[in-house]
């Protein structure tokens, strides 16, 4: 299976879209992933490629190619700002401009926003920082730098028909059923074998690509050059909802269930470590049921927070029971 964030991940993952503070319910459980489609919602659009300027294109190649240019192969040690290979469209696939993926179509319409991981409004710049730091599990890139500007600027073009505040079908990732079990790695490594070893190649640790600098071919799913456990795709909900819109890649075949176990599979394996997670979510009450890692503002174990299941959390939380 092609969980291939990218062919992925920051984690990646640009995972901003639904803002933070609105409720979290048992059908869309994670706040800052967006609903992909309303009602109200505006046809996915992207602009013709031929008004795209130098800048717009510049965008688009570190979004594309982000390992070459700022990965921890770059020949100027200054530009070393993602601590692994990964590339930005190892998560939002085509660069972005793939609709259920993470993409950036309409993105701009929705900065600044409230995070509750900050517990704060942000601007689009902070956000692509948080990728920078958690699903490539490197460093902040200056927000007046070119490469930032560039980055920004590729999202600006590709939301330039989208008024503030629009909502865009497509945006973010599918609503998913919640299981009524815990998720199960054992059942997930099944799952793995199956459907994304060929491509992620059977230790998890992805395919690289030729030459080295540019990255993976097929991202790897754990291990040093995998996104951080500060990253999003380290939340199980998020995680499942990603893999069953889009893994394996160009023909999704997953069940509800078959996405969470294989997702608790992948996240139960060794990556790197973001330091100082107790300061994210500093507002417990606005903290995702699935963010794995304490303190939580509830009596739920850690492994529940983990692995599920969470329709109980989400009922605990909304005050229709107590955990």
């Amino acid at each position: 299976m092609k969980l291939g964030f990218g062919i992925v991940i920051a984690s990646l993952l640009l995972i901003s879209c639904r803002p933070e503070s609105e409720q979290q319910t048992a059908a869309s459980p994670s706040p800052d992933v967006a609903i992909s489609a309303t009602p109200t919602a505006l046809a996915w659009k992207l602009p013709d490629p031929a008004s795209a300027d130098a800048t717009v294109r510049y965008g688009q190649e570190l979004v594309a190619r982000t390992a070459h240019y700022l990965g921890p192969d770059q020949a100027d040690p200054a530009l070393r700002y993602g601590g692994n290979r990964l590339n930005c469209k190892s998560c939002h696939l085509q660069a972005g401009q793939q609709p259920h993926s993470l993409g950036f179509v309409g993105i701009t319409a929705r900065f600044p926003q409230y995070r509750g991981r900050e517990n704060r409004q942000i601007s689009l710049a902070e956000r692509v920082n948080g990728c920078f730091e958690r699903s490539l599990a490197g460093r902040a890139l200056p927000l007046e730098s070119r490469e930032m500007q560039a980055i920004v600027a590729y999202m600006q073009w590709l939301s330039q028909d989208y008024p503030a505040g629009s909502k865009v079908e497509g945006q973010g990732l599918p609503e998913i059923e919640l299981p009524e079990r815990a998720a199960d790695p054992i059942k997930g490594k099944q799952v793995f074998v199956q459907h994304c070893a060929s491509c992620h190649q059977p230790g998890g640790l992805g395919l690289a690509a030729v030459p080295r600098s540019e990255g993976y071919a097929f991202p790897p799913l754990w291990g040093p050059d995998s996104f951080n456990t500060g990253a999003g795709m380290h939340r199980l909900i998020t995680a499942a909802r990603y893999i069953k819109a889009n893994m394996p890649l160009g023909q999704p075949v997953l069940s509800a269930e078959q996405a969470f176990d294989v997702a608790a599979y992948i996240n139960s394996q060794p990556r790197p470590v973001k330091a100082s997670l107790e300061l994210d979510f500093p507002d417990r009450s606005r903290k995702p049921v699935d963010a794995p890692f304490p303190p939580w503002d509830d009596k739920f174990s850690a492994q529940q927070h983990k692995y599920g299941p969470f329709k109980p959390m989400l009922a605990a939380r909304q005050g229709q029971s107590k955990p």
